[in-house]
């Protein structure tokens, strides 16, 4: 006969084992297509109806953009499967520090304090001709 305390513990143990399984699979993102201009407007124009960007500039992974609507900075980056969208004034994301290859973006957002948005040699930041705020 089996011992019972070593049937409640093997039976624990593959409870527990299933829990993990599941947690490690929730976890797991569904794919999102890469940004590109027209849906990085269309995400933005959905949080910000009143903000027209001038100029919209998608990071070097394609999981972010920063556009410039008049003196404030429109973000939109990736946060697990979906977008998320920040605004902050057009000169602090101008002066944001590139450190390993990324724009870090310091946010007033407890939930997500900092943007993370790849640069390149192609694509670099800031982009030519953005460098000062208009109106």
């Amino acid at each position: 006969m089996i011992n019972p305390l070593l049937l409640q513990f093997g039976g624990s143990a593959v409870a527990v084992a299933l829990m993990v399984g599941i947690a490690a699979w929730a976890r797991i993102s569904r794919p999102v297509a890469p940004l590109d201009p027209t849906t990085a407007r269309t995400l933005l124009a959905i949080d910000y109806p009143d903000l027209v960007p001038d100029v919209v500039w998608i990071s070097a992974d394609t999981r972010g953009a920063i556009a410039r609507a008049g003196k404030d900075a429109l973000v939109l980056y990736r946060l697990g499967d979906s977008w998320v969208t920040r605004h902050m004034p057009w000169d602090k994301a101008l002066k944001a520090p590139i450190r390993s290859g990324h724009i870090r973006l310091k946010l007033a957002d407890p939930s997500a304090p900092m943007a993370r948005l790849a640069v390149s040699g192609i694509n670099p930041w800031p982009p030519e001709g953005l460098k000062e705020p208009q109106g």
